[in-house]
């Protein structure tokens, strides 16, 4: 007995001497001269790509951690995010989600959900939209607009990027609220949207403010109301749709950070850090606000719980308003 309780202690001992060096021997993370690839689901140039390209510097100054951006458009931002979804889970491959991440499953079939096949790192920025009209319209608020189309239903149209894409979504969420009978018209961007405003080819448009602030500040469109949940720092006379009368609506541009699932926590944990750091830079908000851009920072379960959420509500619009892809 006592032999073998003296061998059940080496072999105790050795256990714990094996678990140490391993620990010891465990490579770190990120290994060093190994870049983090940044993947983008859109064309270089856009919102997401900026804001990567941003950060990633900003990252890589303060970290000697090298990060690079790569572009993989397509498939309504589909490729990307199953590229991500089949990389190693070893946090050295991320992508910046947006809006499309959760509005794809759900209007056709995709190689990666939503929720299961990535691990949340940060909702990085949002970016406001704000319903427009032509400085010549005699609309001059947003409870003038629906008041005309109660009046005229079925006959004043309403613009915005489409279909199936989040402006179209926030339109069909903004007819339901206030009933307002308005007729969708859906443009290939958000330039084309501007245009067709400014030509009075429609009533109305629902656009990103990146994409009308110029033509806002010259005083040849007239902003209304704007769908984030709060007035927007650039505009703070403008009302929201919400503070208009109609409470509890609320939609806007979101560009979040995911990794592939099961990637350590530690290495969240290491991501979620370095970008949390890099968005409380006043010379990075500095490059952001003029874009458009504004820094969100929410992070971890919290975002987790966000995509699960957005998840929820644009399958409910989706269906009630009877969205298809072409």
């Amino acid at each position: 007995m006592k032999i073998l309780h003296r061998k059940c202690l080496q072999l105790a001992a050795l256990s714990v001497v094996l678990a140490s060096v391993g620990a010891l021997i465990e490579p770190a993370w990120p290994q060093t001269g190994r870049p983090i690839r940044v993947i983008i689901p859109f064309p270089p140039g856009g919102s997401a790509d900026v804001l990567a390209r941003i950060l990633s510097q900003q990252i890589g100054d303060a970290n000697n951690q090298t990060l690079i951006v790569e572009n993989h458009p397509g498939a309504g931002a589909s490729i990307a995010y199953e590229l991500t979804a089949r990389a190693a889970p070893d946090g050295n491959t991320i992508v910046v989600a947006a809006n499309s991440l959760v509005i794809n499953p759900i209007l056709h079939k995709t190689n990666y959900d939503p929720v299961m096949s990535f691990e949340p790192i940060c909702n990085l920025a949002t970016s406001p939209m704000v319903f427009v009209v032509n400085s010549a319209s005699s609309y001059k608020t947003i409870g003038e607009l629906i008041a005309a189309a109660h009046a005229k239903p079925g006959t004043l149209t309403l613009a915005a990027l489409g279909p199936a894409t989040t402006q179209h979504i926030a339109v069909e969420q903004f007819k339901r609220v206030t009933k307002a009978d308005m007729i969708f018209v859906p443009y290939s961007g958000g330039a084309p949207v501007v245009n067709a405003i400014l030509g009075q080819q429609v009533t109305a448009g629902l656009v990103n403010y990146s994409e009308a602030v110029a033509q806002i500040n010259a005083g040849k469109l007239r902003a209304l109301a704007t769908t984030s949940g709060k007035r927007i720092k650039p505009l703070p006379d403008l009302p929201t749709v919400a503070e208009s009368g109609y409470p509890g609506y609320e939609s806007e541009v979101w560009l979040g950070l995911l990794a592939p699932a099961k990637t350590p926590e530690k290495n969240i944990a290491q991501l979620i850090a370095w970008f949390t750091a890099a968005l409380k830079m006043p010379a990075v908000e500095a490059k952001l606000l003029p874009l458009g851009l504004y820094p969100a920072g929410v992070c971890g379960k919290e975002f987790s719980a966000f995509i699960k959420q957005k998840s929820e509500e644009y399958a409910r619009i989706i269906h009630e308003a009877n969205i298809k892809v072409e």
